[in-house]
Parts: C-alpha cells; sequence; structure tokens
C-alpha cells in the first residue's frame, strides 16, 4: 500500500503508472487517491464511524480536475474529518443531499403527487396549479428547504383579481405537503398554522341584451383570435380556456356538433356542445369557408402559437363600450358571458338540468346519488336549448 504526501507531483506520478492502485497520504489519515484501470483518477476519504469495530466506509471526494486539484481534495478532506469526529457520516450526507436534489425536488415531487391523483377534475386542477404558479416560484427547491415564507411568496406572485383561484392552490399545495409528510419525506409542513385564503363571494354579474349586442359587435374590431374566442363565449357558454382551445378535429360541421374531450375540459368531464347557426358561422369566418381543417388549432396567433392576449382584447372592449355613446356597464369579465348564458336559459324556460348539462357542471341535478344513477344525456333537449338562445341572439343583434 503506498503512502506518501498527496501533492500535485505525486498524483501525476500516481496517473502515469499502467495499472491501478491507491496513494494514501501520509499526514491526514484515510485521505487518498485512487487510479482506475482506465487512467481516472478519484480523491477519497476512508474512515469508521463508531471506532474500530465499525465497518470501514469510503466516501469519494471527486475526481481530478476542476475543481478538485490534491489542495482543495485536502482541504475537502479535512472538513469531512471534522464531520465525522463530530459524528457525522459523509456518505449519509451525500446521499440525503442527492436525494433532495432529485427526488425531493419541488418540481419533480409535485409530477409524483400530480400522478397520484383520482378524479379527473381534481387532477386536472392539481396539474394546472402546480404549473402555472407554484412551479414558477418553488422551481427545484428541495422540499425540506421550502418555509412557510417561500409558500407565502406563490401567493403574492398571484394576480389580486385571482381570489378564488388562490384558495384552490392553497388547497393543492396543502394536500401534497401533507402527502409527502404521510410518507416520510417531510417531517413537518411549512403549511401548517397558515390561515386558508378567505372565501370568495359568489358574483352575480350577467349581461342585460342590449350589453350583450354591444359587446358583440365591438369584437370585430379586436384581435383576429379574440373577436371569434367572445363571439363563441357568448353562443357555447363554454369556459375560456376550452374556447381558445379549441381544436378543429373536436367540431364537426355535418353534425353542427362540438366534442370537447375531458382531458382538456376544467372538470375533466367531456361535454357535447350542439353548434347553432351562429356558432357555425363564426368558424366559418375563422376557417375561411365551409370547409373546416380536419385537424390544429382554431385560434393561433401568426407565429402558430397558442392566443392569450386576453387581458389586452378585453381591454380594448371595454375602451370601445366607452366610446360608443352606451350606457355605462358596471365591470365585467368573460367568465360573465357563461354567467349570462345560463341566467337566458332561465328566461327562456330551459330547464335546470340542461343548463347544467351544457354548462357540463358536475353539482345540482348531476351530482351525487342523482347523477350516479341520472345517466340521460339531454342530447335533444341541449340542441333546442342552443337553438333557443341562437334565436334570443339573433334578435338582440337585430335591434
Amino acid at each position: 500500500m503506498a503512502r506518501g504526501k498527496i501533492t500535485k507531483r505525486s498524483v501525476d506520478s500516481l496517473i502515469a503508472k499502467a495499472s491501478e492502485g491507491f496513494l494514501w497520504d501520509s499526514s491526514l489519515k484515510g485521505f487518498g487517491a485512487k487510479r482506475s484501470k482506465s487512467g481516472a483518477l478519484a480523491y477519497i476519504l476512508q474512515f469508521r464511524m463508531g471506532g474500530r469495530e465499525a465497518k470501514t466506509r469510503r466516501y469519494t471526494i471527486g475526481h481530478h480536475g476542476s475543481p478538485w486539484t490534491p489542495t482543495t481534495a485536502r482541504i475537502e478532506a479535512e472538513r469531512l474529518s471534522l464531520l465525522i469526529a463530530q459524528g457525522i457520516d459523509p456518505v449519509e450526507v451525500e446521499q440525503q443531499r442527492r436525494r433532495e436534489a432529485v427526488d425531493l425536488a419541488f418540481s419533480n415531487y409535485a409530477d409524483r403527487f400530480t400522478d397520484s391523483c383520482t378524479g379527473k377534475g381534481w387532477r386536472v386542477l392539481v396539474e394546472r396549479s402546480f404549473r402555472l404558479h407554484a412551479k414558477p416560484v418553488l422551481g427545484s427547491r428541495p422540499l425540506p428547504k421550502i418555509t412557510r415564507a417561500d409558500v407565502v411568496a406563490v401567493f403574492d406572485r398571484m394576480p389580486r383579481e385571482q381570489a378564488a383561484n388562490k384558495r384552490n392552490v392553497f388547497a393543492v399545495l396543502r394536500r401534497m405537503f401533507r402527502w409527502a409528510v404521510s410518507r416520510g419525506d417531510l417531517e413537518q409542513s411549512p403549511m401548517e398554522g397558515m390561515e386558508t385564503p378567505p372565501p370568495v363571494k359568489a358574483r352575480d354579474c350577467w349581461l342585460s341584451d342590449e350589453e350583450l349586442g354591444r359587446i358583440w359587435h365591438h369584437t370585430y374590431e379586436t384581435h383576429r383570435c379574440f373577436g371569434p374566442i367572445v363571439r363563441l363565449l357568448i353562443l357555447t357558454g363554454q369556459r375560456r380556456e376550452e374556447v381558445a382551445s379549441l381544436k378543429w378535429e373536436e367540431l364537426d360541421r355535418g353534425e353542427q356538433l362540438w366534442s370537447l374531450p375531458g382531458d382538456r375540459a376544467k372538470n375533466g368531464e367531456s361535454n357535447r356542445i350542439p353548434l347553432a347557426e351562429l356558432a357555425i358561422k363564426v368558424l366559418d369566418e375563422v376557417a375561411g369557408g365551409s370547409d373546416w381543417p380536419e385537424k390544429g388549432r382554431v385560434f393561433t396567433t401568426s407565429s402558430g402559437g397558442r392566443f392569450s392576449g386576453y387581458d389586452k382584447g378585453k381591454k380594448k372592449i371595454d375602451h370601445l363600450l366607452v366610446a360608443d355613446g352606451g350606457a355605462l356597464i358596471a365591470p365585467w369579465r368573460l367568465h360573465d358571458l357563461r354567467r349570462t348564458l345560463a341566467t337566458g336559459f332561465q328566461r327562456l324556460g330551459v330547464r335546470f338540468e340542461v343548463t347544467e348539462a351544457i354548462l357540463n357542471h358536475i353539482s345540482g341535478a348531476r351530482s351525487g346519488v342523482a347523477g350516479i344513477y341520472q345517466r340521460h344525456d339531454w342530447k335533444s333537449e341541449k340542441r333546442e336549448a342552443m337553438e333557443l338562445w341562437n334565436e334570443h341572439i339573433e334578435t338582440l343583434l337585430q335591434s
């Protein structure tokens, strides 16, 4: 067993040898250099935890080359020797560090938690909450290193108007940290003791026929994607992201039907939305005729990307509403168009169950025991309701 001072000269000599071997430092116990058959050299520290009876263990400091030189490797070996003297096993410390850097990195752990989730609606909410709000802030930070202040930063980054969504993200993060505790991956949740964001009072805003007509007309003066999106929101009552991410393969012009797949629906449930005459006309305008593409996004930017200019488009319509000489409209948002359709259905005498089916709500008549045994799809009733709404919109546009 070769012994000597580990220096640049002795290391170069060891590397030059044609066979594998060790060089143990003569001044620092356990510190050594190992040459493999391939000629690679690594700095190591050999030690025991618990006296002579304990098994000899070996820790690899690193391979020769930046940043590891005989000098830096010696400094690291001295640091590790002090830890060992305090009863700290550097092998276990390194294993924990690597585990935190990979398995317990927030981004990776969030993906594992998402995979464990059952129920399409919950899983969609979890994935969306992580992707849009938590990952951009927490990134790959190890779970054990995440503090309450880090979690608070997630909510501070969210727009003030997303008060309801903050409750959703709070619920997702709290569930994930509790899951980590139950699995033994975390000692205590950083959200322990945090107050749940206050509930948001349900909005009761819906638009009058006059206001809806003015908005419809102004959509033609906005972005070529935003205008048709708003008109389809008015006509179908579906959610903003579901309309904006619409694909041609989901549409059947002959059947006048939009088949929304579950993986695109907010609640994870597929839906079949009848398309009346005005909706067909909007899509014809986007397609440039009645021959619709077989696949691809309906709404794309000039660069082929996904449309995301909702805020700019909404501000443009608000500006036009102020300038058109009509009565002032109370603050409203795109989601109010969905509520307006539901209110319009009520005025037109559409059954509540049919409204729920069109809006793809898993609540009311479609929840609980009733939802299990009530499997009627309301196909013909949905078609009739959409035709009534189409006639109503046509009438108000002519007034």
